[in-house]
């Protein structure tokens, strides 16, 4: 069967019939403006409908992932300046729909010249400006076909909004042309437990109807199936999905060595299912899109529901993620000409002492009410020495167990230093390959240098594992990389002793570490190691397998 390639972004498999997500309304032509009043009340009516729906889809998500992110559209929406500048074009001669979609074209063309976090925000832009112009039009919002049986979803790229209301027993995979793995669509794909690949450059050629087979491990889609040929791979995958329902307990190989399983939350709505701990607590989602801090009073509510949600067990809590890439008002940054490379995460710190001291002692607090187990790691660390000031700053708030992320390469090549003041290393694989590969996370064109299976990145996760073997301390990655069920093979064999991931992904990677011995996983790990390319990594691995 022909095969079209892509970047497998969520594990699974499924197969169905293709169908394209309906296009944007497109803009009429230019005509007189009559009254500019007018105008500008469509502009006002615009967004609060716009507004008000993806409030609604905001407080019906499961997901409080998806959540923030539809609420920080509506802050997007209804932003004064977006507002102020559609106006101004109204009062030069343009049409509603034709000023909302060129203010918000200004607006787009900011966001891809900061970079970092920013420039991730670009398709909800675009995305905010079809639901706006539909609305001025009076047309329907663009979005997911609703044909009345399961289809495989296909896109030149998916906005949050599209993503939030997706049923996976309806959307029984995703495609797009574009995106890449750190995009909404990889994310929350991942979140929903959906089959997704992206940066399938002709998958916008096939015809809706037609039946492929989706493999989010491997990213190939398969075209010119059968009826009957789908069926089999439905039911191959169902087969799978009711053994694992099955499978509970602790992450173990299948001689017994320990693997612990813990989930990626953004707060206590997040602890859905059963997990072993958190490996990550992202904090940042009580920050983003505030005009002020939390307070600390606000702070502690939210850690406490989480640790006292896990009573005896790990929560690993990652202090803020932010700065000039993810910009917050409150900190009052000066623009930088390459935010990813700014000042974020513990940096912060340097001129702002105050928000990481107050987020320390809430999370101390919230910590002596509960009876989790509570480690606490800075983001964006480089050198050693920022390592020793940040667990410093934690046990002196009396939190004793004080680790970092590792997401910058100097950090990976100096593990052993950093080890030597703090408790843990945590990977964070997405960032790491970033600034490893010097490809921006954005950057489509350079997708498959963001891919985990880069053999690079795998020298650099071995080094940090190594590192902490020879310390007597742990590693874990907490990158999405950890939900595949093959790589997490590779990353157990070269001694990673914890995996984080979406609570969903969990029960894939324990069956998938419970068919491998440990000393098979290592052999796994060599083979990785031992490749060129992604590609022949992954048919490594599944040759050793």
């Amino acid at each position: 069967m022909p095969e079209l390639r892509g970047i497998g972004v969520s594990p699974g498999r499924a197969a169905g019939p293709v169908l394209h997500l309906a296009p944007p309304p497109s803009l009429p032509a230019p005509s007189a403006v009559t009254s500019a009043e007018a105008e500008k009340d469509s502009v006002r009516a615009a967004v609060a409908s716009v507004a008000a729906e993806l409030e609604r889809r905001a407080a019906a998500a499961a997901d409080e992932t998806v959540a923030e992110v539809l609420r920080a559209q509506v802050l997007m929406a209804t932003d004064e300046m977006l507002a102020d500048a559609a106006f101004d074009l109204i009062d030069a001669g343009s049409a509603a729909p034709h000023a909302l979609a060129a203010a918000l074209a200004e607006h787009r063309a900011a966001f891809e010249a900061a970079g970092g976090y920013l420039a991730e925000r670009v398709a909800d832009l675009d995305d905010l400006r079809d639901r706006l112009v539909a609305a001025c039009l009076g047309l329907p919002m663009p979005g997911i076909p609703s044909p009345g049986h399961p289809f495989i979803l296909v896109a030149r790229d998916l906005a949050p909004a599209d993503t939030a209301g997706l049923d996976p027993a309806v959307v029984l995979a995703l495609v797009t042309a574009e995106g890449g793995p750190t995009s909404h669509t990889a994310i929350l794909a991942r979140t929903l437990g959906i089959p997704a690949v992206v940066r399938c450059a002709d998958i916008s050629d096939l015809s809706d109807l037609s039946i492929v087979s989706v493999d989010g491990s491997s990213g190939s889609v398969a075209t010119g199936l059968s009826v009957d040929e789908a069926d089999a791979v439905n039911g191959a995958e169902a087969e799978k999905r009711a053994h694992r329902a099955g499978s509970t307990g602790p992450g173990r190989t299948a001689d017994g060595h320990p693997v612990a399983l813990l989930g990626n939350i953004g707060s206590a709505r997040d602890l859905t299912t059963e997990v072993e701990g958190v490996g990550l607590f992202r904090t940042e989602l009580l920050y983003l899109d505030r005009a002020d801090a939390p307070t600390e009073q606000e702070q502690v509510a939210a850690y406490t529901a989480v640790f006292q949600a896990l009573p005896g067990k790990k929560v690993v809590v990652r202090t803020l993620d932010a700065g000039a890439d993810k910009p917050l008002p409150f900190l009052k940054m000066a623009d930088e000409p390459n935010p990813a490379l700014g000042v974020r995460g513990l940096r912060i710190a340097r001129r702002t002492p105050s928000v990481l001291a107050t987020q320390l002692a809430a999370i101390a607090t919230a910590a002596a009410a509960a009876e989790a187990d509570v480690w606490v790691m800075a983001p964006m660390v480089a050198t050693a020495a920022e390592a020793t000031g940040f667990a410093d700053a934690c046990r002196a708030h009396g939190l004793p167990t004080a680790g970092v992320m590792i997401e910058i390469p100097a950090a990976a090549l100096r593990a052993p230093a950093i080890l030597r003041d703090v408790d843990f290393l945590s990977l964070g694989t997405n960032d790491l390959s970033q600034y490893t590969f010097a490809a921006d996370r954005m950057c489509g064109d350079l997708a498959e240098l963001l891919d985990p299976w880069q053999p690079a990145l795998i020298a650099l996760i071995a080094a940090c594992a190594t590192a902490g073997q020879e310390a007597g301390k742990p590693v874990g990655v907490c990158g999405e990389s950890a939900a595949d069920p093959d790589f997490a093979l590779v990353l157990t064999g070269l001694g990673i002793s914890s995996l984080s991931m979406a609570p969903r992904s969990i029960p894939a990677v324990r069956e998938s570490l419970a068919a491998h011995t440990l000393d098979e996983c290592r052999q796994i790990a060599k083979a990785a190691l031992a490749a060129d390319t992604p590609e022949a990594a992954r048919a490594a691995v599944r040759r050793t397998a």
